[in-house]
């Protein structure tokens, strides 16, 4: 239930403070005065669309907080529950901040959240009927939806969604495997071929690397021995002037000045270590210049063996040290390949059953389906007789669709039929009522539709448009009653309907003429007197319009 509203700087409003209760509240006021606007602001608190253009004219921001009571809403518990914010609390506040910019902050009990996580939890909080909902009532899909929520069948529909999805997933799955089928024989003839010709080359784990070094090496031989003498004669084998002699000598000149000094062993122990290092370069110098003079067999074999590898490579438009992954894939999509008439025949089997689950869950959607909609067409059909339309009558078809492919909102087809007149057949409801009586037909679908699943708070913005009299009093009726099971905030124009309150708010536009503001004022019993004969009468107040005030309240029990 929403207990608290405070606006500011929201369109022609400053500053406004609401304490709301349970029942039905009236929200009146003359054309323009900004009734419409607190049902916008309560909108924007529930994470509705924001825009520059909502700021107050010279305000640097606007700012909605409304304060809801949780106590039995079981359902937005359970969606705070998922976003770990249910820390046992009862009041839940929404707060909407927008900036001069456009851009807006969404909270929920201080946290930030983005506006649309936040319409999600709106859905549980607030239900708005608008004065236009006549327009949807055509609609097949808005048609399924009411007869769902009047059944409150969800938990029904879900598996059907789930299964359906499934189903299609599939379905995609099965007919992207059966179109590589039809090209099967082909790709499997050429997938081991190629296989096997990698196979053949029989290669070792880093041959690739080891054969192009090979190679490169008996491409380079001449430079390659020409560095390799001149660095063994320079550091081995220079006739006394190599390296290797040069320093055994200083190593000789040192060891008997060591013994005199020891400030010279370590000098002496490093030389002698560079000794014994230049004749082991030396020799694995010489040993090395001694491999290189190749076997000219051998090296046809290296770059007969390398050209078998680069024309493969080619081949598969890959680098030759990229072919032993290749296999590892050809290998892989050949096994699939392989094995795809056992996937086919595994995904036939796992549709059927999928698709024998999904009938069964349909089919028990369906029959619910069926019981909500007899339900709701009865009540309907009833309201219509209190609104002008005493031999109307209202049915809702709930016939299978022509769709045989499991889809995600079961297998019916579900219909709106009316009657507006007694003794003719029910045709769709779009293409025998008026433009009045689809409105009063779209108030009574509302307010049976409400009247089933009535809790939290309920709003109903101007839905009583184009009624009055009798009819007007017995939406207003309509209209308590749901007040009497939850809370019911109702826009309206029409005083049958606001002498059916509960509680009575007048909302009025003040202006000084440089600035204007609406203000929103709770009325106690005289108060309401005079806003209902302002209703009825005309510029001026008589004492008869009061007195018709003071009876309709007394009628409705508001006295």
């Amino acid at each position: 239930m929403l207990v608290h509203l405070q606006i500011r700087d929201l369109a022609i409003i400053d500053a406004v403070e609401l304490e709301l209760g349970a029942g039905l509240t009236a929200l009146t006021g003359e054309t323009g005065a900004g009734k419409s606007i607190l049902v916008d602001a309560v909108l924007l608190a529930i994470g509705g669309r924001a825009g520059a253009d909502l700021l107050r004219h010279g305000a640097e921001r606007a700012e909605v907080t409304a304060t809801f009571d949780l106590r039995g809403n079981t359902a937005a518990r359970a969606w705070l529950e998922e976003q770990a914010l249910a820390d046992d609390v009862e009041d839940l506040v929404l707060r909407r901040v927008i900036g001069a910019d456009g851009r807006s902050r969404q909270y929920i009990n201080g946290q930030t959240f983005p506006a649309q996580a936040v319409r999600a939890l709106g859905d549980t909080l607030i239900e708005i009927h608008g004065q236009q909902e006549y327009l949807s009532l055509q609609r097949r899909d808005a048609q399924r939806d009411l007869v769902d929520g009047h059944g409150a069948l969800e938990p029904l529909a879900a598996p059907v969604r789930e299964l359906a999805r499934a189903w299609r997933t599939l379905a995609a799955e099965r007919a992207g495997l059966a179109s590589a089928a039809s090209e099967r024989a082909g790709r499997l003839e050429l997938l081991r071929y190629q296989v096997q010709e990698l196979e053949a080359l029989a290669l070792a784990d880093g041959e690739v690397e080891t054969l192009l070094a090979e190679r490169a090496r008996h491409a380079n031989r001449g430079r390659l021995a020409e560095a390799g003498r001149n660095a063994l004669a320079l550091a081995f084998e220079g006739d006394g002037a190599d390296a290797h002699a040069l320093a055994a000598r200083a190593v000789s000149q040192l060891r008997a000045a060591a013994a005199l000094d020891p400030g010279l062993v370590e000098a002496l122990r490093l030389l002698e270590e560079a000794v014994i290092g230049l004749g082991e370069a030396g020799t694995r110098l010489a040993g090395w210049l001694e491999a290189l003079d190749a076997d000219p067999a051998r090296q046809d074999q290296v770059e007969r063996r390398v050209a078998a590898l680069e024309e493969l490579a080619r081949k598969h438009r890959i680098a030759a040290a990229g072919l032993p992954q290749r296999l590892v894939e050809l290998r892989q999509e050949l096994a699939a390949l392989e094995q795809s008439g056992v996937t086919l025949a595994d995904l036939d089997r796992r549709l059927a059953e999928t698709s024998m689950r999904y009938r069964s869950a349909a089919a028990a959607l369906s029959t619910a389906r069926r019981h909500s909609a007899t339900e709701l067409a009865a009540s309907v059909t009833n309201l219509m007789k209190g609104l002008g339309m005493p031999g109307g009558r209202f049915e809702i078809a709930v016939e299978p669709a022509a769709d045989t492919d499991p889809a995600p909102d079961g297998v019916d087809r579900i219909e709106f039929q009316v009657s507006a007149n007694p003794g003719q057949p029910v045709r769709p409801v779009g293409r025998v009522a008026s433009g009045g009586e689809l409105s009063r037909i779209s108030l009574a679908v509302q307010v049976a539709a409400a009247d089933q699943r009535a809790q939290g708070c309920m709003i109903f913005d101007e839905v009583d448009a184009g009624i009055g009299g009798g009819v007007a009093e017995i939406v207003g009726r309509q209209l308590r009653r749901l007040g009497e099971r939850g809370q019911v905030l109702c826009v309206t124009h029409l005083p049958q309907v606001a002498s059916q309150a509960h509680h009575q708010l007048r909302v009025a536009k003040l202006t000084d003429g440089r600035s204007t503001r609406t203000t929103v004022v709770a009325l106690g019993a005289d108060e309401r007197v005079e806003e209902l004969a302002r209703m009825l009468g005309g510029v001026a107040i008589t004492r008869k319009a009061r007195e018709h005030a003071r009876e309709m309240l007394r009628g409705a029990g508001s006295a």
